[in-house]
């Protein structure tokens, strides 16, 4: 038998206040766990570093989401209670009020109080460990950014794999943390409606200065002198013919304490390189400007059809990010991804043509979506090698390299994404150094000939590459000379040449 209701005097239905309800309660419990949360999210934020700027989704989105929605519920539960008194009143004025007199509601007080405190204790672990995963890669590669998806793939077989997305673009400091706080915002808000560019635009406009994030562990002042680089590649011949070409890429002068040589010139501090680019991704630049720092004296170049003057507020200063466009989302093209294959051992080399019709297999027109290229790719491989034993593992590995190298619903793919290192598929080095670029009195740009960055000490296959040339080797272009008015990316576009 239920205990009895008793039913309150009119002075104590004035005394009680309207907050003293259920709804109350709970939302006063909700509050409590996102204003202690906000409190323990905001030291976190101010004592680690100031260097995780998705913290702050959480710490001044979520945490005071909670906040502000149990105070509403506080509120709200007022009101309601205020309104059943006045329309009830002389029945049951009290439909959700607390009443520590009765038995009953006692026992669900109870159960209440230690629901709000394991409440309380779980937010307190829930906002350690939302602060340590807001740190990580996953959430930045897989939850708030899905629309990175492409950059993480990218990102998770290059060479700062092990390095925090935060550690490079953000970095230390509270000026940096402000501004990707505040360009997190606008990322939030794109995101969320769904109108983020595809593909996400590239250079990044306001992205922090590379001195303050790559040099922190880049030393500028270790020297490595030359670095051997050994690239493997394959002909779209019917034998898939193997040729490599093992360099020294003269990257400075290997000796401390000397000046600065070699590609690593371009960030002498002894120099300010200078130039104008007139495309959004800093490909065409038809004026550069360098500076002797030592003496002030300074050598202006232009290409012939450049007249005037370039804006002073559109010259940019040439940092390490203007040749390592890519440290940690390169986008392979499709004739590297399939050379990498064959070298792994995952494309069989002894299909005819195998390295021509698995590129033109991922380049084909309309594929917008990994379905439809998936099909499509099935399809164009097993036209033209439909009683090949090794079909099924070649058709595999085609639909694989495509989707980790290629996104057509972000429309991201190495045709939008130029790498600026060397010069091959794109026009790199040869941006500057095209022979083009000259002075008033017609003194050009160093050259751009083979040995001027690097030195060639083999080349070939087999028997070739066990003998190395110290002096270096002029370079054997595979299928005839080259010809000196074009640049390598002027055929090599990274699909089948032109």
């Amino acid at each position: 038998m239920s205990d009895p209701v008793p039913t309150p005097t009119t002075a104590e239905r004035v005394a009680r206040s309207n907050f003293n309800n259920w709804i109350s309660a709970v939302g006063g419990v909700v509050a409590a766990g996102g204003l202690f949360s906000f409190a323990f999210l905001v030291w976190m934020d101010f004592t680690q570093g100031d260097k995780n700027p998705y913290l702050g989704i959480f710490t001044y989105i979520v945490a005071p989401g909670f906040l502000i929605a149990g105070l509403v519920a506080v509120f709200v539960g007022a009101i309601m209670q205020r309104r059943w008194a006045i329309k009830h009143a002389a029945t049951k004025p009290d439909k959700w009020r607390l009443d520590f007199s009765n038995a009953r509601q006692r026992r669900r007080l109870t159960l209440f109080g230690l629901g709000a405190l394991t409440f309380l204790i779980l937010s307190a672990f829930g906002s350690y460990q939302t602060y340590l995963y807001s740190e990580s890669t996953q959430f930045c590669g897989q939850v708030c950014h899905a629309a990175m998806n492409p950059e993480f793939v990218a990102y998770k077989r290059g060479a700062h794999a092990r390095v925090d997305c935060v550690e490079c673009h953000v970095g230390s400091g509270a000026q940096w943390f402000i501004k990707a706080k505040i360009n997190g915002t606008h990322q939030l808000i794109a995101y969320t409606l769904d109108n983020y560019k595809r593909p996400i635009a590239t250079p990044i406009k306001n992205l922090r200065p590379a001195q303050d994030t790559c040099e922190k562990c880049h030393w500028p002042q270790k020297f490595n002198g030359n670095v051997d680089v050994s690239n493997q590649h394959f002909l779209s011949d019917k034998k898939n013919t193997e040729f490599d070409v093992r360099m020294l890429m003269r990257v400075n002068l290997g000796q401390p304490g000397s000046p600065i040589g070699g590609i690593h010139w371009h960030v002498n501090p002894d120099n300010r390189v200078e130039y104008l680019a007139i495309d959004d991704k800093r490909q065409d630049i038809p004026w550069m400007r360098v500076t002797d720092l030592k003496t002030g004296t300074a050598k202006v170049f232009r290409i012939e059809s450049f007249k005037g003057e370039p804006p002073a507020d559109q010259i940019r200063v040439m940092d390490c990010m203007d040749c390592h466009n890519r440290p940690a989302h390169v986008f392979p093209t499709a004739n590297e991804a399939v050379e990498r294959a064959m070298a792994a051992g995952a494309l069989p080399t002894s299909v005819p043509f195998i390295k021509r019709e698995a590129v033109k297999a991922m380049t084909q027109p309309d594929m917008t979506t990994d379905a439809v290229a998936n099909q499509k790719i099935a399809d164009y491989l097993r036209a033209k090698y439909k009683d090949a034993p090794e079909l099924a593992t070649i058709v595999s590995e085609v639909q694989t390299l495509y989707s980790t190298t290629i996104f057509p619903e972000r429309k991201a793919d190495w045709r939008v994404y130029p790498n600026n290192i060397g010069h091959k598929d794109w026009l790199g080095c040869f941006r500057c150094h095209d022979d083009k670029h000259k002075t008033e009195l017609g003194q050009p740009v160093r050259s751009s000939d083979c040995n001027s960055c690097h030195t060639i000490i083999a080349q070939g296959k087999g028997p070739d590459l066990e003998t190395l040339s110290a002096k270096g080797l002029k370079f054997n272009h595979p299928g005839g000379e080259l010809d000196p008015d074009l640049t390598c990316s002027d055929c090599h576009n990274g699909g089948i040449q032109k």
